[in-house]
This record gives structure tokens, sequence and C-alpha cells, in this order.
């Protein structure tokens, strides 16, 4: 592979050959739902796997929560790596570590063994989802780069959508040590395709010096709009990753639907998702802050109706029904705000992509496992409060997003 230093944002980089660029760009986007794969693969699962290993519905949902921390904290110190020694090497290192762990999670007999093996799958993760959200960033420039990245959430959301679905049939085939052989096999492919068809795309290598590295952390961290925007990233995410850590408990054990009902509910939820993404990439020209006012209004109104709607009936499809149109108006937001935190430092556009990730998450697993320690995993009621919460939050910070944001996009 060539180093360089001195490519401009725009160019294709000389670790890429020009017959693999449209190939480069597919892994590129294809490695972006990874971490929703990780996340969501074995939801289904969560019941059985508390049976099996003999430990509480708290503990095993820990599994998902330690994963967002270890990703989440990793990404605040990862985009400097990626900064300083580029995006491709390690992210193939952490292709390959984190196909190991996915081998040790599905032959483990421990709960301890998995957390130790999701901390590691959460840092190797963190390392590919970064760089591959700088990528586009080190290639394209104005409306095209603003136009990928529109399209970040909604190639996200195949995590969601798919991950489940296909974890809802292992787990009924085969048990819930099948999503991790099935995580081992994925990682393995896409780190094989990027060895043969990817390569470097830093433009321009910047020195390893801990006090420039401090600094830029303090200009982004103290650019209010930026913060803000991330704030209402993990709000946004957090309300997704509530109804998926509940509904595999709401759905098999309050209403006795089995492994594979959970599978298709986690589905037409990931549908939602990306359909808020297909919404806001629609209505791209109209205001920014006055299309986020009506969104958010309108989910405020459907939390309040899903309290009451679940209340009278407790049923699978009004739950998942209101559910489904709340998580259209948070993957609005999401992809809203993802464009808006990505564009704010192209200059730095590794640490702007770790602090963005690794803020995201660490936000959404403080807020979703303080929810669901709050309201646990009982009933269709219990989600629409949770949803509450987090959309009167969602109101308050894009209130202050507003009033500290001088551009009107």
């Amino acid at each position: 592979m060539n180093s360089y230093n001195t490519l401009a944002p725009g160019q294709w980089a000389s670790g890429i050959k020009p017959a693999n660029r449209s190939i480069a760009n597919f892994l590129a986007f294809a490695l972006l739902p990874l971490s929703g794969f990780a996340t969501d693969i074995y939801l289904p699962s969560l019941p059985g796997m508390a049976a099996d290993l003999g430990v509480s519905a708290v503990q095993v949902q820990f599994t998902i929560t330690i994963f967002l921390l270890s990703y989440g904290l990793s990404q605040l110190f990862i985009g400097s790596i990626l900064d300083s020694y580029g995006r491709y090497q390690s992210g193939l290192a952490s292709l390959v570590v984190f196909t190991l762990s996915s081998i040790v999670a599905a032959t483990a007999h421990s709960i301890e063994m998995i957390y130790a093996m999701r901390v590691v799958q959460g840092i190797t993760v963190g390392f590919v989802v970064a760089g591959k959200r700088a990528f586009f960033v080190d290639l394209y420039t104005g409306d095209k780069l603003k136009n990928y990245l529109g399209l970040f959430s909604i190639i996200w959301s195949t995590g969601p959508i798919i991950a489940p679905f296909v974890g809802g049939y292992l787990q009924s085939l085969y048990g819930w040590r099948a999503n991790f052989w099935f995580l081992a096999v994925l990682g393995g492919a896409l780190g094989v395709a990027e060895y043969f068809f990817s390569g470097e795309t830093l433009p321009q290598r910047t020195p390893f010096r801990v006090k420039r590295v401090l600094n830029i952390y303090k200009e982004m961290l103290t650019h209010l709009p930026f913060v803000l925007g991330i704030g209402l990233l993990g709000l946004s995410y957090a309300m997704v990753m509530v109804a998926n850590m509940t509904a595999p408990f709401i759905i098999e054990h309050h209403l006795q639907f089995d492994a594979v009902t959970t599978g298709y509910s986690s589905l037409i939820l990931g549908l939602a998702w990306m359909i808020g993404g297909f919404i806001s990439k629609g209505v791209i020209k109209v205001p920014f802050f006055r299309k986020l006012a009506i969104n958010i209004t309108l989910q405020a109104v459907l939390v309040i109706a899903m309290i009451v709607a679940t209340r009278l009936y407790d049923n699978i499809f009004v739950l998942v029904g209101f559910a489904f149109a709340v998580h259209v108006g948070a993957g609005f937001t999401f992809n809203n705000y993802m464009t808006f935190s990505m564009t704010r430092f192209p200059q730095n556009a590794g640490i702007a992509s770790g602090l963005t990730g690794g803020i995201t998450f660490l936000l959404v697993s403080a807020f979703s496992y303080g929810i669901i320690n709050l309201l646990p995993a009982q009933d269709g009621v219990h989600l629409g409060l949770s949803y509450a919460i987090l959309s009167i939050l969602v109101i308050i910070v894009v209130y202050l997003s507003k009033r500290t944001t001088r551009s009107t996009h």
C-alpha cells in the first residue's frame, strides 16, 4: 500500500486502485451497519440467553449496554489515531479481532466472558465505523458529501432492520450462539473484501502530538451547536435502543409470542428508522428548524396517544404500530443532525467522526440503561413512558440548538 501526505479532499487516495473505486465505496457503506448488526442480531435471543446462562434479564441486557459504552468511549480517542496513522490498516486489524471475539462469545459459558468480548467488539467496531464515516469526508466535498452523509442513517439502519429478523430465525432454529457465529462470518467476509478492494483515504497525516490533539478536542467540545447536535443524535437513537432492549421481553413474556415474532417486530421498527431518513432527505430544502419543530411536535403527540392506547388495548398491533410512528420521527431527527455534526469540522474528519459517534453512543447507553432500570420491560405503557421522557429532552435540546445556531442551513 502506498503512503501519501498531500492528497487534496475530493481526490481518490493512491491506496485504492482506480478499478476498485466503486467497490471501495460499496464496502464503506457495507461496514457502516456493523455496529447495528453487533447490537441487534441477538435481540430476539435475550430471553433465551438469560435462561440458558442462568442470569437475570438486566444482566443479559447489560451485554448491549457494555458494547455501547466501549463503542462510545473508544471513539473519543479513535479519531485522533485515525487522523494521524490512517483509516485502512487499523480498520482491517479491527475486523480480524472482531471476528475472533465473536467466535469466543459464541463458545462462552459465562456472562462475564461475553461481557469481555462485547468490550472488545465495541472497540473494534468503533475503529471500523469511525474510519468509514471519515472515508467520505476524506474523498468528497460540497453537495456530493452532504448527499453521502445524508445516506448514513439510511444505510446504517439496514443493520437494525435485517439483524434482529435474521436473529429471530437463528434463535428459533439453532439458539442464541448462532448469532455470534453469524457475526464471526460477517466480520471475516468483510475483512477479506477490505483487504483486496479498499485502501487508505487519509489526505494528509497529522503528527500525533498530545497538545495539538487536546486543542482540537477543546475547539470541538466548546462549539455548542456541535455538542447539542450530538446530544440530539444520542436522544434520538436512545428511543430505538430502549425499544430494542425491552420489546423482546414485552413480546415474548408479557404478550406470549415467540422469538421469530420479535424478529419481525424489530424489522418493522428498523424500517421506520429508515423511512425517517428518507423523509429527511426528501425535505432537505425545507428550513432546518422548521421541519424539526414539526417533527418533534408530531412525535410528542404520538407518544401521548401511545400511552393512552396501550392502557386500553394491550396487544402487539398497538405496541408496534405506535412504536413504528415514534421511530420514524427519531430517524428523521437523527438523519438531520448526523449531517449537521459531521460537516462542522471537515479538516479533522477523523476526530469529528470519533467524537460524534463516541458521545452519541455514550449518551445512548446512559439514557437507555437508566430508563430500562427506571421503567422495566413490562408492557406498552412503560415503553410509552420511556418515549415520553426522551421526547421531552429532545424538545428542550432542539430549542437550545436553535438558540445557539446562527445558520439555518
